[in-house]
């Protein structure tokens, strides 16, 4: 927890909540133990849709499909959204969720190992939402940059391991120091680049959000 968990419990208690569907689909979620993007996280990334209002969306990392049908959902205008996940046994549930959302059609499900199926892609992307494995994100950054359109929005999330980034690698479990190490690269390339600015936040597990200049 980044954040005083009263503080987070309040700040959540307001949120306005979500459609029947999604709200299925996260009880869902929570059951099998599928990690989805928190409730703060959620309210947040509503707000980036409503303000930037993107056409064209991509995300890398399906999941079971919550995140993407929130976007869809959510999103003010018609948008078209692309997904990227390389698991199987969830690429089949993320596209019945799709399925049973309405969403089939709006959203493209791409399987594979992202670091490939982004080379396939053509952007701009309006709107890029980076929320699959960790220790990839500084190898997928390049392919990110090429796809984001001028003045496009991209948003990176867990980058703060629960606190974790702050500690010394060798304060860290020895089976997380490749991730700490390279999310450790990420935000600092993040922050230092000149083609992004880059503000990081600990809203649920710590966020970025970057705009192209």
């Amino acid at each position: 927890m980044i954040v005083d968990e009263r503080l987070v419990t309040y700040i959540n208690s307001l949120d306005a909540g979500n459609t029947a569907m999604l709200d299925q689909i996260e009880r869902e979620a929570t059951a099998d133990y599928v990690p989805i993007i928190r409730k703060e996280m959620q309210s947040f990334l509503k707000f980036l849709l409503a303000m930037k209002k993107p056409a064209r969306i991509l995300e890398v990392g399906t999941a079971v499909g919550f995140s993407a049908i929130l976007m869809a959902e959510y999103d003010p205008v018609p948008c078209q959204i692309t997904t990227i996940e390389n698991y199987e046994k969830r690429i089949q549930i993320a596209r019945e969720n799709f399925k049973r959302a309405g969403k089939e059609a709006q959203i493209a499900l791409l399987e594979g190992d992202a670091a490939e199926v982004l080379k396939t892609l053509e952007g701009p992307y309006d709107f890029i939402f980076m929320d699959a494995a960790k220790g990839q994100y500084i190898h997928f950054l390049p392919e990110i940059l090429r796809l984001l359109a001028k003045d496009g929005v991209l948003v990176s999330d867990n980058v703060l391991q629960d606190g974790d980034v702050i500690e010394s690698r060798f304060a860290v479990t020895r089976r997380n120091r490749t991730i700490h190490k390279r999310m450790r690269e990420y935000l600092y390339t993040l922050t230092h680049s000149e083609e992004l600015v880059t503000a990081v936040l600990p809203v649920g597990d710590g966020i970025t959000l970057s705009t192209r200049r």
